[in-house]
């Protein structure tokens, strides 16, 4: 059986583009063999100060509505005092304000509990850093 606590890291290779990652399918594979059918939590997290984990509807548009706000709320321009990297950067440090840097969700009897149309996504508008890190815990 399983220990009461579970990690692993991700990488995650978004290239040089914002994106939205759905993470869903990676969490319930990693419940799969941490959680041995337990009720717990599921926490995700990642230690980026330029990264967020949303709890979005992907597939319908929805990710690129989530990166389209971000921009019209946080524009990619000279206005940010954070300054080095590519033009606008400093906004992709406000980020994680809007969107945390971690979720904590429900695991019942082994499987994470998501809405109908609820996806664990890391939400990624740094177009400097390719690669990222994320962490899958899992407490039971």
């Amino acid at each position: 059986m399983p220990g009461p606590f579970t990690t692993k890291t991700l990488t995650i290779s978004n290239g040089p583009t914002e994106t939205v990652t759905d993470l869903t399918r990676a969490c319930k594979e990693f419940l799969m063999e941490a959680a041995g059918g337990r009720d717990g939590l599921l926490n995700v997290f990642v230690p980026h100060a330029t990264a967020g984990i949303a709890l979005i509807e992907t597939g319908a548009g929805s990710d690129a509505d989530l990166l389209a706000a971000l921009h019209t709320m946080l524009p990619a321009d000279d206005r940010w005092q954070h300054r080095h990297g590519s033009p606008g950067h400093g906004r992709d440090h406000v980020v994680p304000a809007f969107v945390p840097p971690h979720a904590t969700l429900p695991v019942i009897g082994g499987r994470l509990e998501l809405g109908t149309w609820q996806s664990v996504c890391l939400v990624d508008t740094n177009k400097d850093n390719p690669d990222r890190q994320v962490r899958l815990s899992f407490l039971g």
